[in-house]
């Protein structure tokens, strides 16, 4: 009788504060030591979801040492990370698909043009004809082909529909020449100079109309099929640059293995943020909004960000803001999170170059995951190191796979890469 009351009196604690039936049970039993939930087998692989299990009950709530004034905490990457392929350059692709833009034609040939270095692109950038493309030439077409749409597009400043517009030489110009002009900026420069320019094309929007427009690329994304497409600019009107051709990798997927560690986190007492080098309103629809079932609060998203004018996005990027990728993720991580709360995290997320340093810059980090793309350069070296201490009881450095025709995980190290026969434990 004594033990039934102790139990319904647990269960009403449970109830209130949202623990699960095994928190349940470990508080009848009196373990401390006990693991609250579980992290579920899904497509992990083994070593690498027995790594992170471990370390959950070594500094979870059911730990002996834990302490809820000094919350653990985890930092994930968001595109590629916790999710297949790239939400802000898909809605990059969607707000061109969709003239979703509130600026002026003059304001659009500005930003066009804002920060990136006159003159040709690398090497690997050439027309149709093999001639080098500059940027002041494809930015006269573009900019020309978006004054054409400004005026025939009733969304913009016209009368036509946009079906209407999407079959002009002008659109298909446009959106070829304008998503080559993002390609090859990010590969011919400092990735700075790109992963900002791409959120200039936000300026004169609210926050609520930029998230707006992203939950719908969102939706869309995920329904689209994982595949890449070719674009090619107008032959009939080859403008100053010539005839350009880009392709794009289509379609995101939710990481359910990721929503679930998250959650997982979370019921432990393990605090969960995200870092991203995407504009941080654009990730925080995907990673908050409970129909994704990620569940990260937005103030635990640290981004990219513009300033501010009248409640709009200018584009000017934020001042005195980290640029945040790379080295600048471990400057945001160190400001917002480690120095506030005097240590680092726990565990940290990533798939590229972009993550490599918050993986390894922090002596409290017990696990640093690293989702495998088949990478060379610093992230191919964390890669490396995770291969190697594969299955050892206190690896810091996990590999995790994936089929990237599907964009499920897969129950081992190695990844398949979209339209390859064989999978690749390494680049």
């Amino acid at each position: 009788m004594q033990r039934r009351n102790i139990l319904k009196a647990i269960a009403a604690g449970a109830a209130a504060s949202g623990l699960s039936g095994q928190a349940l049970a470990a508080a009848a039993a009196g373990k401390r030591d006990a693991v609250v939930t579980r992290l579920d087998a899904g497509r992990w692989a083994q070593a690498t979801h027995d790594r992170i299990q471990a370390v959950i009950a070594q500094y979870g709530r059911g730990s002996r040492g834990y302490d809820g004034k000094r919350k653990p905490y985890a930092v994930f990457d968001w595109d590629n990370t916790c999710i297949m392929n790239d939400c802000e350059e898909a809605l990059m692709l969607y707000q061109i698909e969709h003239l979703a833009y509130k600026l002026t034609p003059d304001e659009f040939a500005a930003v066009l043009r804002q920060g990136v270095p006159a003159g040709p692109f690398n090497k690997d950038y050439l027309n149709l004809d093999g001639k080098p493309v500059l940027l002041e030439d494809i930015a006269a077409d573009v900019e020309a082909d978006y004054r054409f749409l400004h005026a025939a597009y009733a969304g913009l400043a016209g009368s036509q529909t946009l079906d209407a517009v999407r079959q002009t030489e002008q659109f298909k110009d446009f959106r070829a020449k304008l998503y080559f002009m993002y390609v090859a900026i990010c590969d011919s420069h400092p990735i700075e100079i790109g992963y900002k320019w791409i959120i200039y094309f936000y300026a004169n929007m609210t926050p609520a109309e930029l998230q707006k427009l992203a939950e719908a690329s969102n939706d869309f994304n995920l329904g689209d099929a994982l595949r890449k497409v070719r674009y090619e600019s107008s032959r009939t009107l080859p403008g100053r640059a010539g005839v350009v051709a880009t392709s794009h990798f289509h379609g995101i997927r939710i990481s359910s293995e990721i929503a679930n560690l998250m959650n997982t986190l979370r019921d432990n007492g393990i605090d969960v943020y995200v870092s991203t080098a995407s504009i941080d309103d654009v990730v925080r629809v995907f990673a908050g909004l409970p129909k994704y079932g990620y569940g990260v609060p937005p103030e635990n998203v640290i981004g990219l960000r513009l300033n501010m004018r009248d409640g709009r996005y200018t584009s000017q990027y934020r001042d005195g803001w980290h640029f945040n990728w790379g080295p600048g993720k471990t400057v945001g991580i160190r400001n917002e999170l480690a120095t506030k709360k005097g240590y680092g995290p726990i565990l940290v997320a990533g798939d590229s170059d972009g993550d490599a340093w918050m993986l390894k810059d922090f002596a409290d980090t017990r696990i640093s995951l690293v989702v495998n793309r088949l990478k060379k350069g610093p992230i191919g070296e964390l890669s490396q190191l995770a291969a190697g201490s594969r299955g050892q009881d206190k690896a810091r450095y996990l590999l995790q796979g994936r089929d990237e025709n599907t964009g499920n995980w897969q129950p081992q190290e190695e990844t398949l890469k979209i339209g390859a026969a064989d999978k690749k434990l390494l680049a």
